[in-house]
């Protein structure tokens, strides 16, 4: 039997910098954060935690943490700067990294897509043109070929949701639409590149797991009535069934199709011959984001019928509920209705107002969020329900997206004007965590 992974993460904009460096051209992010009013505070991603320059000091604390691994994303317009131009010393950048990872004895998982598409890439249509799959392919392809020996399992996407309908519906995220039809055509052509990309490693040879991180949330309604267990349904078949149901069942949820298609101009026709078998290409694994869960209430001013009420649960500084047992039956609903493949908990984490003090950052909440939600992960595989790893989010403060630097993740702290990497007390509880449940597994 595998032993349980444990691992940390993080995402190639959100932390690398050197944004002008090793032939890296624009992605949509570097565009999205020079609009004002997208990005909180005009931050941008521009250095962001400078790992383009310190990332072996960042591998030497993950390593001293005792994680098996590091799940990292790779940045396509460091590898494409132009369409069909190939630039090696991109490449050479994230083999270096997978080099001193071998060294260090962390095992690899590499995301191919963590939403920095190439502005490039957009200018020409975007994930609305379906030759963006090519494109795409093209990517993952040469990835294959140039870090398929160093990398222990791949992850074509991360959370298609949020680039998709947070990115082209709701607007908060590049590119900025705030269009359902285009959102339903990128979230069909993500897929599409998804199912691709998994065929392509398969057929060139490929033989380490190969899977797809989905951002799912339990979604329960405000009260027992009719309608809030309506809005209930919709609310999860828009964030979870509309990505779970192509990839395990070759089909979307045709009632929250109905309701689409009552909503917005779409009329389908970015829906092809052939393409849910490609989209449904079995995978090995199934990586699942768990932050928080959701609650729905009948709401017939909204697009979709439903909004989000005030609970009385503890919250993040996101906002977001605290409540690890959902986990629970988030798994169960993943096992009963779809696949009992091994589940891979991609990120799960917490932001917090973090407050350096005598040079120590006391992040208390964090570090029983951290230990609650690990405990809840041991109790699914008491009830059978196949989690095979987790990945704490994140390793570093870093860019939180349109949030800026104004919200941290990390359990190494970032003094964002220095650089100086801190460890947290998160960091200490985690290493304990992995040390103690090592032990005992050891016997």
């Amino acid at each position: 039997m595998e032993p349980f992974l444990f691992g940390v993460a993080t995402a190639s904009y959100q932390i690398e910098g050197g944004a002008n460096e090793g032939g890296r051209s624009k992605s949509i992010w570097d565009t999205f954060c020079e609009i004002p009013g997208n990005v909180m505070n005009g931050d941008t991603g521009d250095q962001a935690c400078d790992y383009y320059h310190r990332w072996k000091e960042d591998l030497a604390l993950i390593h001293d943490l005792g994680t098996d691994a590091y799940r990292f994303s790779v940045s396509w317009s460091r590898i494409f700067p132009k369409k069909d131009e190939y630039n090696p010393e991109g490449m050479e950048f994230y083999r270096n990294i997978l080099l001193e990872m071998k060294k260090l004895g962390i095992k690899a998982a590499v995301t191919i897509y963590h939403w920095d598409l190439p502005q490039w890439a957009q200018d020409l249509g975007g994930w609305e043109n379906r030759d963006c799959t090519d494109w795409f392919c093209a990517y993952a392809e040469k990835l294959y070929e140039e870090l398929d020996d160093l990398v222990d399992s791949w992850i074509t996407l991360n959370e298609p949701y949020c680039a998709s309908f947070i990115s082209n519906y709701e607007g908060v995220h590049a590119p900025g639409n705030r269009n359902l039809a285009k959102a339903l055509c990128v979230s069909h052509h993500l897929l599409l590149s998804h199912g691709k990309a998994v065929r392509l490693y398969r057929e060139k040879g490929g033989r380490k797991p190969i899977g797809i991180t989905l951002n799912l949330t339990p979604v329960y309604p405000a009260s027992d009535s009719f309608r809030d267990r309506l809005a209930a349904h919709i609310q999860s078949s828009y964030a979870n069934d509309w990505f779970l149901k192509p990839i395990f069942q070759k089909e979307y949820p045709e009632e929250f199709c109905v309701l689409a298609a009552s909503r917005c101009t779409t009329d389908f026709s970015f829906l092809r011959e052939g393409d849910m078998d490609i989209i449904g290409t079995p995978v090995d694994f199934l990586g699942i984001n768990f932050y928080s869960a959701a609650t729905a209430r009948y709401d017939q001013t909204n697009l979709l019928l439903n909004s989000s009420p005030h609970t009385s649960y503890p919250k993040t500084k996101m906002g977001w509920d605290i409540r690890p047992e959902t986990l629970i039956d988030l798994l169960s609903y993943v096992r009963k209705e779809y696949t009992g493949i091994p589940v891979y908990i991609t990120e799960n984490g917490s932001a917090w107002d973090d407050h350096l003090e005598d040079g120590k950052v006391h992040d208390r909440e964090r570090s029983e969020y951290l230990v609650k939600h690990l405990e809840t992960v041991k109790e699914a595989n008491r009830k059978g329900l196949n989690v095979k790893e987790y990945y704490c989010w994140s390793l570093l403060d870093n860019f939180e997206w349109a949030w800026g630097y104004s919200r941290r993740f990390g359990i190494v702290y970032v003094d964002y004007e220095t650089q100086k990497r801190i460890p947290k007390d998160s960091y200490a509880v985690y290493r304990d965590y992995i040390a103690e449940f090592k032990k005992q597994e050891n016997g």
